[in-house]
């Protein structure tokens, strides 16, 4: 039986681990302690955590993800994203824990207009990519997976938000210049468990991209969740100098998936498909 840590297990991709794993309960025991549990800019607790739980792969969901807040807590957003993964990455290597870190295409600045590889200069425009980024460093023998625009049913994302304003508004305005690809929680989740279940984690340390297949706006997003979820909200394009926000974010954020489609032989689904998985499912709910 493979023991799994989950740190971060409360938001979004934590959750949907928890069910792909917890799936083959035979076969997987999780650790998944809560904040109160477990503060990982407590380094003390960190080693506690480490010392009473003799884990097989630890995976860190857990991140400061409040971008433009980020903007004025910078040391806070610093300490999360990038300190405490070098404590983390740390005890993993002390410890023989294999360490998958999540990361953000926010490592990027976008101002290319094709997606972005492994192996490409990075260059954050906001504190959050910054922290992120130097996060990354510290996993040197483990697996950094870049993901973005992450929903699922669990939090508060973008779809649920979109939902809500579905039912409540007549029309909206989104920005419509602003170009990535929604990534599905459970379709990041499960190609995670897929490559700790198959052992693929093994001997392929390094960065990967994985995000749903295709790309969109911000606009094109929102248009299709009203669509799919028959809501007679309207949707308008707008330019992000009319939505000004503290942080900037790339206007173009799309990242290729070659390296990580060859290297563990998976298909990615396709994004509106995914969204259409998770409206049904929070529909049924």
């Amino acid at each position: 039986m493979k023991v799994i840590g989950i740190l971060g297990a409360g938001g979004q991709l934590g959750n949907e681990l928890q069910i792909a794993f917890n799936a083959d309960a035979e076969n997987y025991k999780l650790v998944c302690p809560t904040l109160e549990e477990l503060d990982i800019t407590d380094t003390q607790s960190l080693a506690h955590f480490f010392a009473n739980n003799k884990m097989d792969v630890l995976i860190n969901c857990a991140a400061y993800t409040a971008v433009d807040l980020a903007e004025m807590e910078k040391e806070l957003n610093n300490y999360i994203n990038n300190i405490a993964v070098k404590n983390i990455a740390d005890l993993c290597k002390k410890n023989q824990v294999f360490f998958i870190h999540i990361s953000t295409d926010f490592v990027f600045d976008g101002t290319k207009c094709l997606p972005y590889k492994e192996t490409e200069s990075t260059n954050p425009l906001q504190e959050y990519g910054k922290a992120k980024l130097a996060g990354e460093q510290w996993v040197k023998e483990g697996i950094v997976v870049r993901t973005s625009w992450l929903y699922s049913g669990f939090g508060h994302n973008f779809v649920k938000t979109m939902l809500k304003l579905g039912k409540t508004k007549e029309s909206i305005n989104v920005v419509d210049n602003q170009i990535g690809t929604p990534t599905y929680a459970a379709d990041l989740a499960q190609f995670l468990f897929t490559i700790i279940n198959e052992d693929l984690y093994k001997n392929n340390a390094g960065i990967y991209h994985y995000s749903n297949e295709g790309v969109a706006s911000w606009y094109d997003f929102a248009q299709s969740i009203m669509e799919i979820s028959e809501s007679d909200c309207k949707v308008f394009p707008i330019p992000d100098t009319e939505y000004k926000t503290p942080a900037k974010r790339p206007n173009y954020s799309v990242m290729d998936k070659t390296k990580v489609k060859e290297t563990f032989n998976i298909e990615i689904p396709y994004w509106r498909t995914s969204l259409q998985d998770c409206i049904k499912l929070l529909n049924e709910e």
